[in-house]
């Protein structure tokens, strides 16, 4: 495994010099500080995970057009509402033409209320813990999203912890890609063994280059994707 300084360098050689790849960086804005994720009214994580769960394998621009529909269908992501969701009020739903009508999904919502209510009785409030849940074990969070919530592994889950603004890697193919070059992993396989190994590195490119998790990942990224 090579130094951050290196993948750093590749990624900069690749992108066109240090002040395109400075200004690619500073296209998403940085994490926000555990005080301010903790801020967040756990309605809107709840918000974030059903977003990010309905553009799955969907348009990302229909969810988006769509999405003040989301937010009054819902009622504003209320989660003791939610957590109650009673059979007539789920049939609602699935003719409601505000959102989009997908039976699977719409039965997440009130899935993710149940656990973020649990997560809210168990430390105060859900983004409480999710504000204060070290960085340096982001594969620990993204099993319990997995395991606890409704349709949050993989992907769907690190891309709702990035758009809250929780520090976090994205492990997009090019970013992991980038690992396997670097022989952190032998394959694309996300196995509980790669993804120590892979926390094992971001920890110590973190220590050592000073970078977000989030800066990491995406100098990843580039440093395999097209030169532009």
């Amino acid at each position: 495994m090579r130094s951050f300084e290196e993948i750093e360098a590749l990624a900069t050689e690749k992108k066109g010099g240090p002040e395109k790849l400075a200004a690619l960086l500073g296209e998403h804005n940085p994490p926000k500080s555990e005080a301010e994720l903790e801020k967040i009214g756990d309605d809107r994580w709840l918000a974030m995970f059903t977003k990010c769960v309905f553009q799955a394998g969907f348009s990302w621009k229909v969810i988006e057009q769509k999405w003040p529909g989301f937010e009054e269908a819902f009622e504003g992501f209320d989660i003791a509402r939610l957590s109650f969701l009673p059979d007539e009020a789920f049939e609602a739903l699935l003719k409601d033409t505000r959102i989009v009508r997908n039976g699977i999904k719409i039965k997440t919502v009130q899935d993710n209320a149940v656990f973020l209510k649990d997560l809210a009785m168990e430390h105060g409030s859900a983004a409480k813990f999710l504000a204060h849940f070290p960085v340096t074990d982001q594969i620990g969070l993204m099993e319990i999203l997995k395991k606890r919530g409704s349709r949050l592994g993989g992907n769907t889950g690190q891309l709702a912890l990035r758009f809250m603004g929780k520090e976090s890697f994205l492990l997009s193919g090019d970013v992991v890609n980038a690992l396997i070059r670097e022989n952190v992993i032998e394959n694309d396989r996300l196995s509980k063994k790669n993804l120590n190994a892979i926390q094992a590195a971001f920890n110590d490119w973190k220590a050592t280059s000073g970078r977000t998790l989030n800066e990491i990942s995406r100098i990843l990224a580039f440093s395999v994707g097209t030169t532009r």
